[in-house]
């Protein structure tokens, strides 16, 4: 709990910095699988989408080892434009784009989890009216097969807020309230917490889709 309180925090500060000033972004960061939490040893892609003719981004990174660290350094390495990880749990933390002059794109939360089971949610904020869906994954780590065909217990802040034998949980029409702490359990294990953020602004409307 501490240490996913700690990298939200890390975030919020993150995105205040990042898009205080800012009317207009000239890049952000796409992140394949797009969800905020991976199992260990999974192969994560992550991506600068620059517009208009903006050069020079690159994938920055802060995890809670602390420091700054820029793609490729002694994590990643660049496969053409992306840079990939084989995710292991020190690679937990906020992730973002930055150009030589110092802009900055939007920031994403990682959890790198060395357990059996993850919670598949939005890697980004996500804009209000718009349906969510969140999914509890389990992974065998014999054969590496993952499922959510499974019943699952979902907190919202520490609180059950839904079970469901289908492994997931859809909500409608996101709004504000919505906006927490969310984690999933079952006989499999339980998923780390993260945050899902519910925005109305237009740099951040992005849905959360399979």
């Amino acid at each position: 709990m501490e240490q996913h309180t700690s990298l939200y925090m890390l975030l919020c500060l993150l995105n205040t910095v990042i898009y205080s000033g800012h009317a207009q972004i000239d890049a952000s960061l796409s992140i394949s699988p797009d969800r905020s939490q991976f199992f260990e040893y999974e192969s994560v892609s992550l991506s600068c989408e620059v517009q208009r003719s903006s050069t020079g981004w690159r994938v920055m990174r802060n995890t809670l080892k602390g420091g700054t660290e820029e793609c490729p350094t002694d994590w990643g390495f660049l496969k053409g434009s992306s840079c990939t990880i084989s995710a292991v749990p020190s690679d937990s933390g906020v992730y973002w784009c930055e150009s030589g002059s110092g802009e900055h794109s939007n920031a994403v939360n990682i959890t790198v989890h060395d357990g059996a089971v993850i919670l598949e949610s939005p890697a980004i904020p996500v804009t209000e009216g718009y349906f969510v869906t969140l999914r509890c994954i389990y992974e065998d780590k014999k054969t590496k097969k993952t499922s959510s065909n499974f019943r699952a217990d979902f907190q919202n802040d520490g609180s059950l807020i839904m079970t469901n034998t289908t492994g997931e949980m859809t909500i409608p029409a996101v709004s504000k309230s919505d906006e927490g702490l969310y984690k999933c359990n079952s006989t499999e294990g339980e998923s780390p917490e993260t945050w899902m953020t519910v925005t109305g602004e237009q740099y951040s409307a992005h849905t959360f889709f399979r």
